[in-house]
């Protein structure tokens, strides 16, 4: 029996590519115009169903419904490849032909892009006559929520047998052709604190006569980012801001209720698991001088993804196929991925997929006018099936 050498399934895979550009454009545009929200990625899922099974291959649906996994290759241990699904809560305003036709939900985070990607990198390897090792794709919802889609995945299974990941991420600040990975934390841990405050309200001309809810609300403002910045070594690019404050509606009457929501981002994992305990201690000991009662609701959220020093290598290896100006470095983000529930498992790497087509405004991700530049498709499944065809 005969096998196929690498360098001939690399050269195939590169006359896939150039042979279904146009295909790579037609699905993520459809994907596009047809966004679906977490764990509602039915048609989604349903399309990318029926070309896997054209191509004879089993996906295997997740328990929810939405998402998927398909297995590919030889048993043993597999590297998987994982893509998210899901669109945003967000009306989209680009005027492109190919624009959501869903009001109030677009696909302004890229992962139509993802999920073209990776179902690209899907039939790529499958019209090849032979893989040298066991690929599993991960086709995954819900990752716009928390705690995300990636639990689903870990609870049905969707790790067992893999020994590493690998994910794509759209980054409109790279040129298409460039892709960006870094050692360490490339994501922050994303947590919420919600403050709720209770007082017996009063009159504003004589506060020493109830708790001033409206002061109280102002200490913790000021006085919670700043005691985290004393108490955090600044080296954990943790940051606490808040989105939101509620309180009273007249001038001079000193409410009974109002309420704090904001979020404490961190790129250090051993810091992410000291926040809660030291939010609610500097909660507290800025609220006891002022009489006000308090709630807090601590949420946590997703932890960093933390990429390793040998997986990283592995997507270095295969940015470096794409050519020698390739490869870029790529600075952390304080957004939050749950890509990293499957680091908490086993190793994996996120790299930064470049979208901007070289010239024009650079639009941030989670805009409504956020597009891409769909060269960029190619070489996304080109730096994926680098990875499937040489893990190491």
């Amino acid at each position: 029996m005969t096998t196929t050498s690498t360098d001939d399934r690399f050269a195939l895979v590169d006359t896939w590519i150039l042979d279904h550009t146009d295909e790579l454009s037609e699905w993520r545009r459809h994907i596009h115009a047809n966004p679906e929200l977490a764990r509602q990625e039915f048609a989604t899922t349903a399309f990318v169903v029926q070309k896997l099974e054209a191509a004879g291959l089993s996906p295997k649906l997740l328990p929810g419904g939405t998402g998927l996994t398909c297995d590919i290759g030889p048993s043993g241990p597999r590297v998987a490849l994982r893509a998210d699904m899901d669109a945003l809560p967000l009306q989209e305003f680009t005027g492109a032909s190919y624009s959501s036709t869903v009001p109030g939900v677009s696909h302004a985070c890229g992962h139509d892009a993802h999920t073209t990607v990776l179902l690209g990198t899907a039939l790529a390897l499958a019209s090849l006559p032979d893989l040298p090792f066991g690929v599993r794709l991960i086709f995954q919802p819900a990752e716009e929520v928390m705690p995300g889609g990636a639990l689903d995945v870990v609870a049905a299974g969707g790790l067992d047998g893999v020994s590493k990941i690998f994910a794509l991420h759209c980054d409109p600040r790279l040129e298409v052709g460039k892709v960006g990975v870094r050692v360490g934390a490339i994501t922050s841990a994303a947590d919420t604190v919600e403050l709720r405050l209770d007082s017996p309200g009063g009159h504003t001309s004589r506060p020493h006569l109830t708790a001033d809810l409206v002061h109280a609300l102002g200490t913790v403002i000021t006085g919670l980012p700043g005691m985290l910045s004393r108490r955090i070594d600044p080296r954990t690019s943790t940051v606490m801001v808040w989105g939101a404050v509620v309180a009273g509606q007249a001038p001079n009457a000193i409410p009974q209720t109002g309420m704090l929501t904001g979020t404490v981002r961190t790129g250090d994992h051993e810091t992410w698991a000291l926040l809660e305990p030291l939010v609610t201690e500097i909660v507290a000991g800025l609220l006891a001088p002022t009489g006000v009662r308090f709630e807090l609701n601590y949420r946590r959220g997703v932890p960093p993804v933390v990429n390793g020093p040998e997986v990283t290598r592995t997507f270095e290896n295969a940015i470096r196929r794409l050519g020698q100006t390739a490869l870029a470095d790529t600075p952390q983000s304080g957004g939050g991925e749950d890509f990293s529930w499957y680091l908490e498992d086993i190793p994996g790497a996120m790299a930064r997929l470049g979208v901007w087509s070289g010239s024009g405004p650079q639009l941030d991700i989670h805009q409504p006018t956020f597009d891409l530049d769909e060269r960029a498709l190619a070489v996304g499944v080109k730096v994926l099936t680098g990875i499937a065809l040489d893990p190491h």
